[in-house]
């Protein structure tokens, strides 16, 4: 049992990994299109109706995937035994701030329903909604390495 879980778990985290990083990339452009979208539509330019597009494929295609195998792959992380100490602090702020991207992610998906609608927020609110996943990427990735 102990080989299988040997051989395992370094692609279950090379998984997790990609799965991450895709998550990434989407939670950092979908707010940059909103901005794009939010200031073309205030404006009455064209094309709009691209952006609605884009950003429906963006969450739908890769963001939503990408969340559920990080899910996923992370949790089948943390159950392989001797992994993940939950006596220390890093396992616990990593998993509040993975909460929090995940209601950053419902966040974007509901401003995309409401973009999609015609009732767009403003550039600045999206430009300043689009550092928080940088900043709760600090936190995780600070957690995983320092633990501490």
């Amino acid at each position: 049992m102990l080989d299988w879980l040997g051989l395992i778990y370094p692609w279950t985290k090379a998984f997790h990994v990609m799965a991450v990083i895709s998550w990434m990339a989407g939670l950092f452009y979908l707010p940059r299109l909103f901005v794009y979208h939010a200031e073309r539509d205030r404006i009455g330019k064209e094309p709009v109706a691209s952006f609605v597009i884009m950003e429906e494929k963006l969450l739908r295609l890769i963001m939503n995937p990408a969340m559920i195998a990080t899910w996923i792959s992370g949790l089948c992380l943390v159950m392989t035994p001797g992994i993940v100490s939950f006596s220390m602090i890093w396992p616990w702020t990593k998993a509040a701030a993975v909460i929090a991207m995940t209601w950053f992610h419902m966040w974007c998906a509901r401003e995309r329903r409401m973009l999609a609608q015609g009732s767009a927020g403003t550039g600045r609110r999206y430009r300043m909604m689009n550092e928080v996943p940088t900043l709760l990427m600090v936190v995780i990735v600070s957690s995983v390495i320092v633990k501490f």
